[in-house]
């Protein structure tokens, strides 16, 4: 029998963009942990109906998102994206570019914190935000999010599930703690519209009020 995930995913046709991303991310040896294509397409329509010209990715692994997020961008949209390591980005930088989007993506290397400060510092503003990195920062990206946020902003979490970890008592470890802290941000901010999806490994939604 299959899983609603997968009944949703076989209505659609295969997507040979993303295809060929997720071959690269095996072929380049990293683990492919991407966003689910259901929550990629979710990525594509919100960015698309929020009207969002300037777009914030935090975790860019091979670029699957950064295709998805950059999908829903008008012609004049910006898609920054902070990722630790530099092969991951040049990756995902090759990714975008073989996907049309080479001239929409900026790619920053480097711990997050420090990029998001520098944002802070220059005064910049975002539409939509894409939270998918290091699982024990994320409470610190949703803060970092709200103060660059422009009023009505999204912002997109994934992975809040981690695997059934943060629903099992049993397990406290520094990642599952930081995402039950989040996804308790994200539910009771009062700065925050929001609601958790949670099919593959569970999205958190936020409006930025």
């Amino acid at each position: 029998m299959l899983t609603p995930e997968q009944y949703g995913d076989g209505l659609y046709d295969k997507d040979e963009v993303l295809e060929r991303v997720t071959q690269s991310i095996v072929d380049s040896g990293m683990r492919d942990v991407s966003i689910a294509p259901g929550y990629g397409r979710l990525l594509t329509l919100l960015v698309k109906l929020a009207g969002a010209k300037a777009v914030l990715e935090i975790g860019a692994l091979g670029g699957y998102s950064g295709i998805c997020l950059a999908r829903g961008l008008p012609a004049d949209g910006r898609l920054l994206s902070l990722e630790l390591k530099e092969e991951n980005a040049e990756l995902a930088r090759a990714n975008l570019r073989e996907a049309g989007f080479g001239q929409v993506a900026e790619y920053r290397v480097g711990p997050a914190l420090d990029s998001l400060q520098t944002l802070e510092q220059r005064g910049e503003r975002f539409d939509f935000f894409f939270i998918d990195a290091d699982k024990e920062n994320y409470p610190n990206y949703l803060e970092y999010a709200i103060k660059l946020a422009k009023p009505g902003a999204l912002i997109a979490g994934d992975n809040i599930l981690l695997r059934g970890r943060t629903l099992n008592e049993d397990k406290n470890g520094p990642s599952v703690q930081a995402m039950r802290r989040f996804n308790e941000m994200i539910a009771r901010d009062g700065r925050l519209i929001s609601t958790l999806l949670p099919a593959y490994d569970g999205l958190a939604l936020a409006m930025v009020k």
